[in-house]
């Protein structure tokens, strides 16, 4: 049987991570498992040999992660419910990469996260982060679409 004791959520706010975490906390509630709850906002400068603050660069307030932490509260805190094993984390980078160092780091089962993200720039720029979590990570993952989104495969194969 299939046990998961740490579910990592992944979120970047997306109309497809928002039906995943129904299904991240449903899971988090059958296998009675900690839900990690994970936003990973990109920066260019997190991997840096000197620190660089790129927020006060590019002219941005201070307190990016403090801003993503209350964000994630005000998006999920309420649609936990009476579930409190769970916990809210920001780390800074490249969102897939943060998102397999976190999963190593913490143990992770299974990884939940929405099948398409909000930015479609970044998606061309650095890859579909799915996809890449998908590809390295050392566990499962599963990717959560949003059913009432309309796809359609190229060409008149269907």
């Amino acid at each position: 049987m299939i046990e998961y004791k740490n579910i990592l959520f992944c979120t970047d706010f997306s109309e497809d991570a928002n039906i995943a975490f129904l299904h991240s906390l449903d899971l988090a509630k059958k296998h009675n498992a900690k839900l990690h709850i994970l936003h990973a906002p990109h920066s260019s400068y997190a991997y840096c040999k000197h620190p660089v603050h790129e927020h006060a660069l590019e002219g941005s307030h201070e307190g990016v992660p403090k801003r993503a932490k209350a964000a994630l509260t005000e998006e999920y805190q309420n649609k936990l419910g009476d579930f409190d094993d769970y916990l809210f984390v920001v780390k800074e980078g490249s969102p897939d990469v943060e998102i397999i160092r976190y999963a190593k780091k913490c143990n992770i089962d299974v990884i939940v996260m929405g099948a398409l993200g909000k930015s479609e720039q970044e998606r061309i720029e650095h890859g579909s982060t799915v996809s890449n979590v998908s590809k390295y990570a050392h566990c499962h993952v599963i990717a959560i679409r949003n059913p009432a989104s309309q796809f359609t495969l190229p060409g008149s194969m269907y």
